[in-house]
């Protein structure tokens, strides 16, 4: 196995923001991308990441391997990356290889490891609300919330859309209305959809905006949270967050 990215930051920065909730990871290496399915330890969050062989400049894979990896070394060794820099990975007696050419070559071993976790599989989920917007509206929010709680809730009611945080005495409320940049399906307009997430695990997540700059919002009441953040025949980023359940 051989591959090569011109463009190393979208490995780079997808590396970094899973480390954040996945300490140890299996990768699946195929013709066609290499991906993670991965939970985090408490079993709150699940991350789903895809790099496709088209945004390789080399993608030499005879056959499909998985290379388990302690995702923190590697982001290490990441956060050595150049913008202009080649960024090669290569399987190498039960090591994995990286690469950074530039105005000089460097080589990294990190070596694989035995990672006893059971397949994660994604769950098939069905939401009524999909919301798309800028992955900075969604941030904006997300940190205007953060002020106030340590949880947020989000409210489908009717057309309206409204992320909610409060405290012991404080209340934060944001409106996201539907627009050219927002777009809001709601298949349940006569329910009032309402579900709350950590805000803690959303602040892991939200730095995707990195990988892409439109984020698409998933949910139902008292129900996982999907985001996905995605490059077209590029890159795939998605989080599942399960939600938080009050006696409130």
């Amino acid at each position: 196995m051989k591959l090569s990215l011109a463009e190393p930051k979208y490995f780079k920065d997808s590396i970094t923001i899973i480390s954040d909730l996945v300490n140890e990871a299996r990768f699946k290496v195929s013709s066609e991308s290499i991906e993670l399915v991965a939970m985090d330890p408490a079993n709150v969050a699940m991350v789903v990441f895809k790099m496709f062989s088209s945004s390789f400049i080399e993608y030499d894979v005879k056959e499909n391997i998985e290379l388990a990896i302690n995702l923190n070394n590697l982001k290490q060794i990441l956060r050595r990356t150049k913008a202009n820099d080649i960024l090669s990975l290569q399987d190498d007696n039960n090591k994995l290889v990286v690469t950074l050419k530039g105005s000089s070559t460097r080589k990294f071993s990190l070596p694989l490891i035995e990672f006893e976790e059971k397949e994660q599989k994604v769950p098939s989920l069905n939401f009524p609300i999909t919301v798309q917007m800028p992955a900075d509206v969604l941030t904006d929010a997300i940190e205007d919330a953060d002020v106030v709680g340590e949880s947020v809730s989000l409210i489908m009611d009717g057309d309206k859309f409204n992320v909610v945080s409060e405290g012991d005495l404080n209340k934060a409320e944001i409106e996201i209305k539907g627009s050219d940049s927002v777009k809001i399906i709601n298949e349940k307009k006569g329910d009032k959809i309402k579900a709350k997430y950590s805000i803690e695990y959303l602040k892991k997540m939200i730095p995707a905006s990195k990988i892409s700059g439109e984020v698409t919002l998933q949910f139902n009441t008292d129900y996982p949270l999907k985001l996905e953040f995605k490059e077209v025949d590029k890159i795939l980023l998605d989080f599942i967050l399960a939600p938080r359940v009050d006696n409130d």
